[in-house]
């Protein structure tokens, strides 16, 4: 029997049949080879080839070659398919031969920095490449080692959030590094999509006036998973000409692809942690990813729980979380460990999706769908790093995207990868860019263009300054975060972590019950920038009840129909948090409490749909109805919009009314979770067609009878999910197709 079939056979046999949705074996694919090109380093080369490397995948000597001969380029292949090794190849040949060059590694995450140092390390020692001094520079650096790494290292490993933050208003200090820079690695650059990747795409433009200042020139590396148009998205991000090399030379392990739906009565969550609990009985290194922090401490707990009443106490030892918001230690212990399988499970959120090289995973279980294909493929090729045969289980949460994809896995497993989707133009992103470019050096009339950033004033050389006392960098938030809020042990002023400033309101709400490496805290105080908790043995979690106004500012684009009008609008979202609710393991409601919260204030982007009262008589809908039939349809289009844009759900959020005051008429919005708009309704908008026939069809299709998470209950839901109406929701949708039909 077959790796997979073996697998997928002790889950059934554990779990029951029921649940296996879809199971898939892609078969083993062989690799295609080519020699070293000869510009390579002979000292690189001899170290490499004893190394048992004797030869290069195709796309590693192409893209290699490329950026050798001064070509920007992007990677695009599989995960685990060597793209470190292709920017690395035409780097270290140049500083091997030429004393003083440099380079800059940019990732997204300070585990994949970690695991390209130690990469980075272990080949310059065995190639006998001396003045290199590899060093990551990032929030965890501490500041007496700062200014050695500056001056120091010719090979500097960052993120984006320092290149902002610290190298480009300080670029004067950086001038020799930047004077002799040569290459410029952008890894994971998929991930750049959204808020992050406008913000990204302003910060590299930033980035390149300043190298044309000091008169750099260097060579761009993108790598990024497999993409739709990998060469369009780099080049719109990095602001350069860029060859795409997309030809994958690298072998493949046998994979097996399970679709697993939960019992109607466990939650996604649990069930995570029951398959990864036999997994790791079974002996196979687990990794799990779950869509929040608070998940990704259930699973771990759940699972050693599960252990431990089946006596595998040793293996229970060995199961942890890891997430953002941990200190910088305890990261990297959680990466050491799990690199020497010290860790056999992890549950994590996104955190660890990107690149970090783990040897010798056996298993990926996917929670919920990750918001695109892309993200889901990179998870899924966690395992099976070394060739060796994989398993992936996609475990469906009760919602209308998971649910539509169980059913339709070609939409999941055959589907090409998706465009990412990204604003650059965002104003609420480009105006305060503008504002640091002026503060890095000042700006041109041509450069500032029809925009009006607050704090510049120009002068008589026609120049735009800053103002006196203006600090721009550090009001701008490149993960549409904003500051952080720093949790601590009420009892013994331990500092816990760290969250985002716009998602304390939810989380760390006075009573809410915040979870921190398997232990269950409740918030007593959230004041400014630090939320107190203290240690708790609740068994419940709690969920927060908001109230949201939407008031249009302008229409950007419109399309109508007889009786319905979808708009493309700026809208001014008003939301007030005023309570929330305690929901013990079980899913029952065990209470409410009200809350009394600053409102928070968001200018952004939504696509809008209004229909004529008339239409919804029609067919058979009243007024009594409309209010149930709008917020049904609204739930159940948010949780499809990710299938057409790429985003997820939770970057989202939605009002629907039955008498909106600014269209008097039944009106569904659809918006951006983040100001000025991320470019998700604007596809929405473009794609409207469509989403509304995938969410008609995921509603048609759910065998419930009055309506369920699976199709229309939603788990952000403010208003506790009433009033829903499913059969109501399917016939206002279905005015929406006859239209479109028509």
């Amino acid at each position: 029997m077959r790796f997979g079939e073996e697998i997928a056979a002790q889950l059934t046999n554990a779990l029951g049949k029921e649940h296996v949705e879809h199971l898939r074996i892609t078969p083993a694919r062989a690799a295609t080879f080519a020699p070293y090109p000869a510009w390579v380093d002979p000292g690189l080369r001899e170290f490499l080839t004893e190394r048992g490397i004797t030869r290069l995948f195709s796309h590693q000597a192409d893209a290699a070659t490329a950026a050798h001969d001064g070509e920007n380029v992007v990677i695009s292949t599989g995960t685990s398919s060597g793209k470190s090794l292709a920017y690395l190849l035409p780097i270290l040949t140049r500083m091997a031969k030429q004393e003083g060059a440099t380079a800059l590694y940019l990732t997204p995450t300070k585990a994949l920095a970690t695991d390209q140092i130690r990469n980075v390390n272990a080949i310059i020692r065995g190639a006998a490449i001396s003045g290199v001094n590899p060093n990551a520079y990032d929030g965890d650096t501490p500041q007496e080692v700062r200014r050695a790494v500056r001056e120091m290292s010719r090979f500097i490993f960052t993120n984006p959030d320092m290149l902002h933050q610290a190298i480009l208003p300080d670029h004067a200090r950086w001038s020799r590094f930047l004077r002799r820079l040569a290459f410029v690695v952008v890894d994971e650059c998929h991930s750049y999509r959204g808020v992050f990747g406008a913000h990204m795409s302003q910060v590299m433009w930033r980035f390149q006036r300043l190298l044309a200042h000091y008169g750099a020139t260097p060579v761009f590396i993108a790598a990024s998973a497999t993409a739709a148009d990998p060469g369009a998205h780099a080049a719109r991000l990095l602001g350069v000409p860029v060859r795409a090399i997309t030809r994958d030379g690298a072998p493949r392990g046998e994979r097996t692809t399970i679709l697993w739906t939960p019992g109607e009565e466990t939650s996604a969550t649990t069930e995570a942690a029951h398959i990864m609990s036999v997994l790791l009985s079974e002996g196979l290194r687990t990794l799990t990813f779950v869509r929040s922090r608070r998940a990704a401490e259930t699973v771990a707990m759940q699972c050693g729980e599960e252990l431990l009443r089946s006596g595998r106490t040793e293996e229970a030892k060995r199961v942890a979380a890891y997430r953002a918001g941990y200190l910088a230690e305890d990261r990297r212990r959680l990466e050491r460990q799990l690199d020497t399988g010290e860790i056999i499970g992890l549950a994590t959120t996104n955190a660890l999706e990107l690149g970090i090289d783990v040897g010798g995973l056996d298993a990926v279980i996917t929670t919920g769908f990750p918001g695109t294909i892309a993200s889901f493929t990179q998870q899924a090729g966690r395992a099976g790093r070394r060739g060796q045969g994989a398993l992936s289980v996609f475990v469906a949460r009760d919602e209308p995207m998971d649910q539509y994809l169980v059913h339709h896995p070609e939409a999941l497993l055959d589907k090409p990868i998706e465009r990412f989707a990204f604003n650059p133009a965002n104003p609420y992103v480009v105006e305060p860019h503008l504002a640091c470019a002026a503060a890095e050096k000042p700006l041109t009339a041509e450069e500032i263009g029809d925009f009006s950033p607050a704090g510049l004033v120009r002068r008589g050389n026609g120049l735009y300054y800053p103002e006196p006392g203006l600090h721009p960098h550090q009001d701008v938030h490149l993960r549409g975060g904003g500051n952080q809020v720093t949790i601590v042990d009420a009892q013994d002023g331990r500092l816990l972590g760290t969250i985002d400033e716009s998602r304390a309101k939810s989380e760390l709400h006075p009573g809410a019950i915040y979870l921190h490496q398997g232990r269950p805290y409740v918030s007593e105080e959230l004041v400014d920038d630090i939320a107190l908790v203290s240690p708790t043995h609740a068994d419940f979690s709690t969920m927060t009840l908001s109230e949201t106004d939407i008031e249009i500012l302008r229409t950007v684009e419109e399309r109508r129909r007889p009786g319905i009008s979808v708009q493309l609008n700026e809208v001014e979202v008003t939301e007030q948090v005023t309570g929330f609710i305690r929901r013990h393991r079980s899913g029952e409601i065990l209470g409410q409490e009200s809350l009394h919260l600053p409102p928070d204030v968001l200018t952004t982007r939504a696509v809008t749909y209004t229909i004529d009262p008339v239409l919804l008589e029609a067919v058979g809908l009243t007024p009594a109805d409309w209010p149930g039939a709008l917020h049904a349809a609204e739930h159940a289009a948010i949780g499809i919009l990710p299938l057409i844009a790429t985003c997820d759900r939770w970057d989202l959020g939605g009002l629907s009314t039955a008498d909106h005051p600014d269209t008097m008429l039944p009106t569904v919005f659809v918006y951006d979770g983040y100001p000025g708009g991320a470019g998700f309704a604007d596809c929405g908008f473009e794609l409207f067609d469509d989403w509304i026939t995938a969410t008609y069809d995921t509603i048609d299709s759910c065998g419930c009878e009055s309506g369920c998470p699976s199709c229309i209950i939603s788990p952000k839901c403010g208003n506790a999910n009433e009033p829903l109406s499913k059969e109501g929701a399917l016939r206002l949708l279905s005015i929406l197709r006859t239209q479109d039909e028509g």
